[in-house]
């Protein structure tokens, strides 16, 4: 390696050896670089009003300059501090890079986290990471059409018994378990088929030598004379060791002259002391080559190459004094051997072995790279002008690498909110996208099927983001509630007025004439109604769930039986006071006790059984609504709670028969007219009840139950104890034993 192994005590530049070797056919690659991006530049109609700038690093073969690389490109410029930037103008929006596997699957290795986009433009590795493969774009053609290639040429002109050799690289293995048994199937022989050590630049070559030492005597010993050599770029550095290596070892070596058949891949490349070897060794061989065109411009671009004047190449002084093997410095001392560079040099005199003139596959990928990169740039511009302000023109530069990316789709991806319905006919790529039907969503792009929310939670409008539910209870923080709960005092503090009149006005005859007792009673009964309403509003707990329903049917049990004690009462009275009736017995305080306490009692009786088997609990219910989860008080046994209701309902009807049978009683202060009406709107409160509080979910259905208990009630107070109270109140004339007697008389 070029260095010893980094301790990280110091910065990583310096533990590097700055010791490199000048391969002249790759500045080819530097100035095809140089040359697409200067065309680039200088067309208005690619990048208007926008320059493309780049930086070039080298790899020198090595993974550890690989790696520096592209980390550095993470840094700030000059200083090495991966992931701290503060130059957004100094942000790569593409890395081309090459020329060969080993270098492109380390960069591969650190860029592909950042989602920066790479350009390939010699062999690519295999990648076996799908989220790598999408910022690996490969400008050198596959290997692939290049194998049947070869192998075409090798069944024409019937040459079976070949050789192969490879070099030790990251392709190596997928060409031997793919390639080579595609050439058994159709006929071919191997007589060997060995490997070359991986071209180290760093090290010492007489170890590299001695790996191949080997290889090299089976090569030269075989009698196979094809050999079919399988590398990189750089595998012309130990192909042209072999007559060298033969030579010096003595090896022994078959009369006839091998044929060479060589990828695409390998291009004409030297170690500066291989300049002067002979080639005679290789005349003869058959190389592959990729598609080129000739570029316009690039010849003359070439030519006018010169250290004197293109002094801001960093290149080409290492270049020139290699390539025409002189010397800048004046002092001859340091380079006795070596004439003075003059600059006047020209590059077209140099063979081609050190310097081609016209364009190699490798840069002319590489101009192409530059191409594509600047053709993505100005279609994502063409795309934000028409949708950005004028303020944000000026941001081009500063996006996301992955956003340099071209597309190419069947059809547009389907947005969060839409899932993917394949089109009959058409292949796997091209689908319509179909919204999320109610209740699910899609929160990616180009999902396959749409899914629902976790209960607690439900789809927005957009149908590609899920919202918690809000919590569902009548709360006396919100007007519905605090509304229901004043009305409730309201017509408790009315109950306890009416009740305050009655007992101040105890013995008048208006009160002592229709049992003031029960009246007491009844007034009581409704007060508590009205405030067990309040036990249905905020939020349910298990206490207001087990007494809130329980409460309500034992106190409304007791209003409605004393009602019809009252008007049972009444009835009684008149058929007693017939001759000879035998109902006289029954009249009495004890009867209108009786009737209270059992109808009571009978409710409470059902209560109990209620709470003992399956009493309310406080519940919530996730499906009812959308968007909300109600809190509730589960009533447990459904058939016990429509028994409570059931039993007020008896008591109601009953009641409300008594009262219309007795609704023509000659009595001046007869309840019967009053009682009946209210118990008709009782009953019509109630029967419409059940389908409201069904229909309804949530706080509401409680409304429901609210409104429909005060609604009763207060029909109840209304209806019985107003013209009471306008009697005792306005006009107290009509209060009094004579007018009672004159009323029974008429």
């Amino acid at each position: 390696m070029f260095s010893d192994t980094i301790n990280f005590e110091k910065h990583p530049s310096k533990e590097l050896s700055d010791d490199h070797v000048v391969m002249t056919q790759f500045y080819q690659h530097i100035l095809a670089l140089a040359f697409a991006v200067k065309e680039v530049n200088e067309n208005p109609q690619i990048l208007s009003n926008v320059t493309l700038g780049f930086h070039i690093y080298n790899s020198h073969f090595s993974e550890t300059w690989t790696y520096l690389a592209s980390m550095e490109l993470l840094s700030r410029r000059g200083r090495f501090i991966p992931n701290y930037k503060c130059d957004s103008e100094d942000t790569p929006v593409a890395v081309i890079g090459g020329p060969n596997s080993n270098i492109a699957l380390q960069m591969a290795n650190i860029l592909c986290i950042y989602k920066i986009p790479q350009l390939i433009y010699g062999s690519s590795p295999v990648i076996n990471s799908k989220v790598q493969d999408v910022f690996f774009h490969k400008m050198f053609p596959s290997g692939t059409h290049q194998y049947q290639g070869i192998l075409q040429l090798l069944l024409h002109f019937r040459w079976t018994w070949i050789g192969v050799i490879s070099q030790d690289e990251n392709n190596t293995e997928r060409f031997i378990e793919n390639v080579l048994p595609m050439f058994s199937k159709n006929g071919i022989c191997f007589a060997f088929i060995e490997r070359f050590p991986k071209v180290q630049f760093s090290s010492n070559i007489n170890d590299m030598i001695g790996q191949g030492f080997e290889a090299i005597s089976v090569i030269m010993g075989s009698t196979a004379n094809v050999v079919v050599v399988h590398g990189e770029i750089q595998a012309m550095i130990t192909l042209r060791m072999i007559p060298v290596v033969a030579e010096f070892e003595d090896l022994p070596m078959k009369t006839r002259t091998k044929v060479w058949v060589m990828t695409a891949q390998i291009d004409f490349t030297l170690l500066p002391f291989q300049q002067c070897w002979g080639v005679q060794f290789l005349h003869g061989a058959l190389s592959f080559t990729t598609h080129a065109k000739e570029v316009l411009g690039f010849l003359r671009f070439l030519q006018m190459r010169s250290p004197n004047s293109e002094k801001e190449d960093g290149f080409i002084e290492d270049f020139w004094k290699q390539a025409f093997n002189c010397s800048f410095s004046k002092l001859v001392i340091e380079e006795m051997e070596r004439n003075i560079c003059t600059g006047e040099e020209k590059l077209e005199t140099l063979p081609g072995s050190v310097f081609e003139m016209s364009m190699t596959g490798h840069s002319y990928s590489i101009y192409n790279a530059v191409y594509d990169v600047a053709h993505a740039l100005y279609t994502m511009h063409l795309f934000q002008f028409k949708h950005r302000t004028d303020k944000e023109q000026h941001k081009i530069l500063n996006q996301h690498p992955w956003q340099a990316q071209p597309r190419s789709l069947c059809n547009e991806s389907c947005h969060p909110g839409y899932r993917k319905a394949k089109k009959e006919g058409e292949p796997f790529c091209c689908y319509d996208c179909l919204p999320c039907t109610e209740g699910m969503i899609s929160d990616m792009k180009d999902m396959d099927d749409c899914f629902q929310c976790p209960e607690d939670q439900y789809p927005n409008h957009n149908k590609d983001l899920c919202i918690p539910k809000r919590i569902n209870f009548l709360s006396y923080e919100e007007p519905l509630g605090f509304s229901l709960a004043i009305c409730a005092m309201f017509f408790s503090i009315v109950t306890v007025l009416v009740l305050g009149i009655f007992i101040k006005h105890k013995d008048t005859p208006i009160i002592k004439a229709n049992n003031r007792n029960l009246t007491y009673a009844l007034l009581i009964a409704l007060l508590l109604c009205f405030l067990c309403t309040l036990l249905f509003i905020g939020q349910p707990k298990m206490v207001t769930c087990l007494f809130r329903q329980t409460a309500f049917g034992i106190i409304f049990s007791m209003a409605v039986s004393c009602v019809l004690a009252k008007t049972t009462i009444v009835v009684l009275a008149f058929i007693a006071t017939k001759p000879g009736s035998r109902v006289r017995k029954w009249v009495g305080k004890r009867m209108d006790i009786f009737i209270v306490l059992s109808c009571a009692l009978i409710q409470a009786a059902i209560c109990t059984e209620w709470l003992a088997t399956s009493p309310p609990f406080p519940d919530f219910d996730i499906h009812s609504l959308t968007e909300e989860i109600i809190l509730e008080c589960n009533e447990g046994s459904t058939i016990m709670f429509y028994c409570v209701l059931g039993f007020m309902g008896f008591l109601a009807i009953v009641s409300f028969s008594v009262a219309f049978l007795a609704r023509k009683l000659p009595d001046s202060f007869n309840e019967a007219k009053f009682i009946t009406f209210s118990m008709l709107v009782f009953c019509t409160l109630w029967l419409s009840f059940v389908p409201s509080y069904l229909s309804t979910k949530g706080k509401y259905m409680v409304a429901v139950e609210i409104f429909s208990i005060l609604t009763s009630s207060f029909g109840l107070l209304g209806c019985i104890f107003s013209p009471k109270c306008y009697i005792i109140m306005l006009r107290p004339e009509l209060n009094n034993r004579g007018q009672l007697v004159r009323r029974n008389v008429k």
